[in-house]
């Protein structure tokens, strides 16, 4: 990034965390600081399965982001980011799965280790059994 006082270099460990940082800088009132907050808070197909589910509660949990700012961020980035969720993100459609990691993060853990914990759970559990399974795999 340039600008007249300053040339300032950014690193990005793929490209899709790269053309992320680039959508999240375009939108109004987020800068350089804000978007790398947003991508070290969540992977790119986490924010991207936010965006698609309009879950402004996921945004909020970044430190410096409130409620306006992430409900702006859905609103600009719904079309841009949403469609391409990738295959090691949780599938829309499983709503199990979601509700299990909704409670997990309502818990207090992070979504990648919530995420984490869902690829460890048997085919076809509750969501009851589902979270006691998560937990018992996250106390490890």
């Amino acid at each position: 990034m340039v600008r007249e006082d300053a040339q300032i270099l950014y690193g990005f460990g793929s490209v899709e965390e790269r053309a992320a940082f680039r959508q999240l800088i375009k939108i109004s009132g987020v800068g350089p600081r804000m978007a790398l907050g947003v991508l070290s808070g969540m992977s790119v197909a986490e924010l991207a399965q936010a965006i698609t589910l309009q879950e402004a509660g996921r945004l909020v949990k970044i430190p410096g982001i409130g409620k306006k700012t992430a409900e702006r961020l859905l609103l600009e980035l719904k079309g841009k980011m949403g469609a391409d969720l990738g295959p090691s993100s949780v599938p829309v459609g499983d709503s199990t799965q979601n509700d299990i990691l909704q409670a997990l993060v309502a818990l207090g853990y992070s979504d990648k280790e919530a995420a984490l914990s869902l690829k460890s759970l048997p085919a076809g559990v509750g969501v009851s059994e589902g979270i006691k399974f998560a937990l018992k795999a996250l106390a490890r």
